[in-house]
């Protein structure tokens, strides 16, 4: 525990300074020209076959697949070029990034960010663990990102959410921010700061294929 708050202390105080502030993404996605949303549609229908599904599991490990309608445009641009380089290791979605280019990825993330997009209501639900003194920083008290660079988390599966800081603290996605902010986590930590933000208001929804049952 003294190790985790002194890591934590040290990032805060770094990213109150705005030191890490540009490391969060491997680049300003917020500086790229905007995606083409009309054809981010037809480029990434695909995308539904894991995304569009409620309740649809990863088969290994089992974890819901990530909810996307809504996120912020920058944070996803940068997520598929992860993908794309090796810094996320899930070979599906390595697979499905490495045949995108920059423009289609773009174009996909533009669709899934433009309709109903998730913004901070100002205020939190619950009271948030110890270890969320650093994660607010970035991903804001009712997690929503406070810029398009970080990621919202509001709603978002716990089980997803657990799983991706335990891959950051093990070091199986690689990012600089989140690296070492994790590897100061426990097991209990990562536990309860995914439920905490998967609580949050408004939530990140699941895409549902256009004119389905459900869609938005």
């Amino acid at each position: 525990m003294r190790l985790m708050n002194r890591t934590i202390s040290m990032l805060a105080a770094t990213l109150a300074l705005g030191g890490l502030a540009g490391l969060a993404t491997p680049a300003r996605a917020d500086d790229a020209p905007a995606g083409d949303a009309a054809r981010g549609a037809k480029l990434g229908y695909t995308c539904y076959g894991c995304h569009g599904i409620p309740d649809y599991r990863n088969a290994y490990p089992t974890y819901h697949v990530p909810k996307i309608g809504g996120q912020h445009y920058a944070y996803l641009v940068s997520a598929l070029g992860e993908y794309r380089a090796g810094a996320r290791p899930h070979p599906t979605m390595r697979g499905q990034a490495g045949s995108l280019s920059e423009q289609d990825s773009r174009d996909v993330a533009a669709f899934f960010a433009s309709a109903n997009p998730v913004k901070s209501e100002g205020k939190a639900v619950g009271k948030a663990p110890e270890a969320a003194a650093t994660c607010v920083a970035c991903h804001g008290n009712d997690g929503v990102g406070i810029t398009g660079d970080y990621p919202t988390l509001a709603g978002q599966h716990a089980d997803y959410l657990e799983q991706a800081l335990k891959a950051y603290r093990k070091g199986a996605r690689q990012n600089p921010i989140m690296n070492p902010m994790a590897a100061a986590l426990k097991d209990e930590d990562i536990r309860a700061l995914a439920e905490y933000f998967a609580q949050q208001s408004p939530p990140l929804w699941v895409p549902l294929p256009p004119h389905g049952p459900g869609a938005r």
